[in-house]
């Protein structure tokens, strides 16, 4: 693995409380001047609100630069939209971290997705999260294994710990909904539903019944918080929809071809479409119709803007713009700010697969990337 590198404290990434971080940015902007993103820095200089200031060796880079670590929620510019009309960032295999401590007296042997804790990245904007789930030791455990069996040496938690991270998040952001996909390989009878229901995610629950099933728009936004059915689960297991009240997930979603499974790193200067690109030519190929659901590796791995610019190009189609932050709240569609949009060639984004997810829901999404 060749990874990128940091050399300033890093968003939303310790596990400490994330009012230090904050803190400590406002505080310095009173001494110092922020560098943007693509801009040189250092360990004394610091980096604009939502930057963090990284090293990526793989792609040549020797300087350190001003790297995008967080997303901007699009329904905070465009508010009040159908859920289906948002593009929102996926962590894939949002459990399988680096550095997390495996079974005592096991060393782990599997392949790693992230870097941030689950709470850590939805602190960061990510609003999905793809989660493997198994029977394990006679519980509920995340794994990052094959043949639909987990192993101690591809064990990671018992599940309901990440769920309660979830809890936690939606608890503490009353306005924020999120999404989870399952990979699903759990066969104990009401399984599911009983760990949700055990996180105390039962409350925030949106029903199956709610779900358009002919390619309709979902609820807004604004009706899903004032609802509190702010957590959207599928499964990947059909029979559960009816057995527990769980999504199945290709009842509502496509997804396009996602490319190798992951078995060898894959560098964005080497093997990885610039995202900018995957944008415009997925829009066209679905008829002008935008993903809802961003899935990455590593997604804070970028050489500027990363994945965090591109789901701004998909989401500005909310309002008729090129990025979302030229969107303007209440204004006319295509009534855009002048903005000044990143050089397409910092739309790289490091992978361990060749090719993002993409998934829509409601209506098909044609674009395949393989």
């Amino acid at each position: 693995m060749s990874p990128c590198f940091t050399v300033h404290r890093r968003l939303c990434r310790a596990p400490l409380a994330i009012g230090f971080p904050y803190l400590y940015l406002l505080l310095s902007s009173l001494l110092i001047a922020h560098a943007q993103v693509f801009q040189s820095c250092n360990e004394v200089t610091n980096c604009g609100p939502g930057l963090y200031c990284g090293n990526c060796l793989a792609l040549g880079k020797t300087q350190p630069i001003c790297t995008r670590g967080q997303a901007i929620l699009p329904n905070s510019i465009i508010n009040g939209l159908p859920f289906n009309k948002y593009t929102w960032l996926v962590t894939h295999n949002s459990f399988s971290i680096v550095d997390a401590p495996s079974l005592p007296g096991v060393q782990r042997l599997t392949f790693y997705n992230q870097e941030d804790t689950v709470t850590n990245q939805l602190r960061n904007g990510v609003r999905g999260l793809m989660l493997d789930m198994y029977d394990f030791e006679g519980d509920i455990w995340l794994c990052h294994s094959f043949r639909g069996q987990c192993y101690n040496f591809t064990a990671f938690q018992p599940a309901i710990n990440t769920l309660r991270e979830v809890e936690a998040f939606l608890r503490e952001n009353p306005t924020e909904i999120v999404t989870i996909i399952i990979e699903d390989y759990v066969h104990t009878p009401k399984g599911l539903i009983n760990l949700f229901t055990n996180a105390g995610l039962d409350k925030y629950w949106f029903p199956v019944s709610k779900m358009p099933k002919k390619g309709e728009d979902w609820p807004t936004v604004t009706e899903m918080v004032q609802e509190n059915n702010r957590l959207v689960v599928f499964t990947s297991i059909a029979s559960k929809e009816a057995e527990e009240g769980i999504a199945y997930q290709w009842k509502y979603l496509l997804e396009n071809e996602a490319g190798d499974p992951g078995l060898k790193l894959k560098l964005a200067k080497e093997h990885s479409t610039p995202l900018a690109q995957m944008v415009g030519t997925c829009y066209k190929a679905a008829g002008n119709v935008v993903p809802n659901f961003l899935a990455v590796n590593f997604y804070m791995r970028s050489d500027g803007g990363g994945v965090f610019d591109a789901v701004d190009r998909m989401n500005g189609q909310t309002c008729g713009c090129s990025t979302v932050t030229a969107c303007q709240a209440g204004a006319p569609f295509g009534s855009c700010k002048n903005v000044t949009l990143p050089n397409q060639q910092h739309f790289y984004h490091i992978m361990d697969t060749v090719n993002d997810f993409w998934m829509k829901v409601g209506d098909p999404l044609l674009c395949l990337d393989g």
